[in-house]
């Protein structure tokens, strides 16, 4: 080493001595905040040594050991990246960042299955939509075609023009939007535009091909669009060419299922793509097929569930009949649209709460997805969880038994007649239910009537306020007679999405990126909304004790700005006050906790 290699080395040891020593008086945040700094300035070497002095004190820490995994990747240093990561993981499970990275550096190793395995964890443990939004538009094709499609929307590109003569086999390698698109449902209307190119570009690959011999990598990719598709239950727009083309192409396939010939993996997946599987006739036969792995995990989601949950409708207890005229049109709407779809989301991170004799009511269940959460929460309650549709309770049964849940009783039944079953509860929920019923303060009475006293229960009920673009879409459905039905909703979208700037709230509610939830959100059969004065009139009624809303903090804390008492959480005059300021408070819906005395 030279004088002058010395020089500047010296240098770079007395930094680090000196960030040493800092950190030694400083506290773990703030030498976190300093190791953050420097990692940001590029300064990596006194990053790691603030990362280091924490460890020394606490060899767990989540941050550190994650900050420390994130400067050996960015130096290539995968291998020791993955250790780091690992240890993050290890001292606190669940951790979708951690997972996230992870994943990467599995990636840049080569080792797919890793990768998709983390990547998963990471999508399941909560990374948010704006999340895997942007991870997804990391990939610089992907952001080329999506600013294509922006600057000639509304028309739409040939598939040379979106993705040029490599087509969408580039795409094949990405395997964060691989696992996105088979995990969780896309709720961007870029991603939205891209995907439906992707699709048509897919289709009119499978028509081409005679020969079907396309590799593996890009049979995975197109089955995770099948499965992105038949998650949002084929919402995506279609041309009539292309709507033609994809019988075409269904047909073709039944001719084969029927006389036993061999079925080419991209055909199956094309029509997937458009089609569940499940409504072709003799679709059980092609479980017993053999087909490529990602193909299986197609058929598993497509036929083998839905097989699983039509065995299902069969044994599901029938609490109370279901008589009333609307309640039987509420009846038929979520039996063929039932709702909200979801995936297997982990809820692993949710903390619990020992209530061994509690006894809950869930009134209407839906799909199972609060079922299944409200249960892990109160693992040693007993949960009732009830619905009108006998589609929507089969699948909520199906995900209840895929999560373990042995503490959830699943029926169907009338909410206007559950006073009929002679049980009460400790906690009774119902949210986003009553509204549609024929006349919803009737089944609040009836759910009251199954309080028990001391019990608190949870309703979600739509605002008047921040419905009021909800109202008008639903005028102009009624205006242009679009009905409930997928190609009518398709076009609907279309509408919306071509005066977006109008339509701003629509594409922005998660609810308008699958057919069943826009189905609930702008074509359903009975909706009544509700103001604050309204629902203080009903508690007052029944002397209730309202509890509070159910609102996200910053929400809250923007309240007590105006309102600061903590008695003024619970003034429903002064929500009244700060709804009229700020009419999409309860944008969702008032979502809110009383106790019966």
């Amino acid at each position: 080493m030279n004088r002058k290699e010395r020089k500047a080395a010296a240098k770079v040891n007395a930094t680090s001595a000196q960030a040493r020593t800092s950190a030694t008086t400083l506290s773990v945040a703030d030498a976190m905040a300093e190791a953050r700094r420097h990692f940001q300035g590029q300064r990596y070497m006194q990053a790691q040594d603030y990362c280091h002095r924490i460890l020394a004190s606490q060899p767990s820490h989540t941050e550190s050991l994650n900050l420390l995994g994130i400067i050996a990747q960015a130096s290539g240093h995968h291998n020791r990246a993955i250790k780091y990561f690992k240890k993050a993981i290890a001292s606190a499970e669940p951790n979708a960042p951690c997972h996230y990275n992870l994943a990467c550096s599995y990636q840049a190793m080569n080792q797919r299955d890793e990768a998709a395995a983390n990547f998963t964890k990471a999508i399941a443990f909560g990374l948010s939509d704006n999340d895997v939004e942007g991870f997804i538009l990391q990939n610089a094709g992907i952001s080329a075609c999506v600013e294509r499609a922006k600057q000639k929307w509304p028309q739409s590109l040939r598939p040379e023009e979106m993705f040029g003569a490599a087509g969408i086999a580039p795409f094949a390698s990405d395997i964060f939007l691989q696992c996105a698109m088979e995990s969780v449902l896309i709720k961007w209307l870029p991603l939205e535009v891209f995907l439906t190119h992707v699709r048509s570009a897919l289709l009119q690959m499978a028509a081409a091909d005679n020969s079907q011999t396309t590799g593996d990598e890009v049979i995975a990719f197109c089955c995770a669009l099948a499965r992105q598709c038949f998650l949002n239950e084929y919402v995506y727009a279609q041309t009539e060419d292309e709507t033609r083309l994809a019988e075409q192409l269904r047909e073709a396939l039944l001719k084969k299922l029927t006389s036993e010939t061999e079925i080419a993996p991209l055909t199956l997946v094309a029509v997937a793509s458009y089609f569940p599987l499940h409504s072709l006739a003799g679709a059980e036969s092609l479980l017993s097929m053999d087909w490529p792995e990602a193909v299986s995990g197609l058929l598993q989601q497509q036929v083998r569930e839905p097989l699983e949950e039509r065995q299902d409708r069969r044994t599901i207890a029938a609490l109370t009949p279901v008589e009333d005229s609307v309640s039987l049109q509420v009846m038929k709407q979520y039996e063929e649209s039932p709702y909200p779809p979801w995936t297997a989301n982990s809820f692993d991170g949710l903390s619990r709460e020992p209530h061994p004799d509690m006894e809950i009511l869930i009134a209407g269940c839906g799909t199972g997805q609060h079922a299944c959460q409200l249960a892990q929460y109160f693992h040693d309650a007993r949960v009732l969880a009830v619905d009108i549709s006998l589609t929507s309770l089969a699948y909520a049964r199906r995900k209840a038994r895929e999560k373990g849940m042995k503490n959830i009783e699943f029926a169907q039944g009338d909410i206007l007649k559950l006073g009929t079953i002679g049980r009460t509860f400790d906690r009774v929920e119902s949210i986003g239910v009553l509204h549609h019923l024929a006349d919803p303060k009737e089944g609040f009475r009836v759910l009251l009537s199954l309080l028990r006293p001391g019990g608190r229960m949870l309703i979600g009920l739509y605002s008047e306020a921040a419905r009021r673009s909800i109202v008008e879409a639903r005028a102009l459905i009624a205006e242009r007679g679009f009905r409930a039905t997928a190609e009518d909703i398709r076009k609907f979208r279309q509408d919306v999405l071509r005066n977006n700037q109008r339509w701003n709230e629509l594409t922005r509610s998660p609810d308008f990126y699958s057919m069943s939830a826009c189905r609930d959100f702008l074509f359903n059969v009975m909706e009544h909304r509700f103001t604050i004065p309204g629902i203080k009139a009903l508690l007052d009624e029944y002397a209730l004790s309202f509890q509070g809303f159910v609102l996200p903090p910053e929400v809250t804390a923007k309240f007590q700005q105006q309102f600061a008492g903590a008695a003024d959480l619970t003034n429903l005059d002064h929500w009244h006050t700060f709804e009229n300021a700020n009419p999409s408070t309860f944008r969702h819906m008032y979502i809110f906790s009383v106790c019966k005395a």
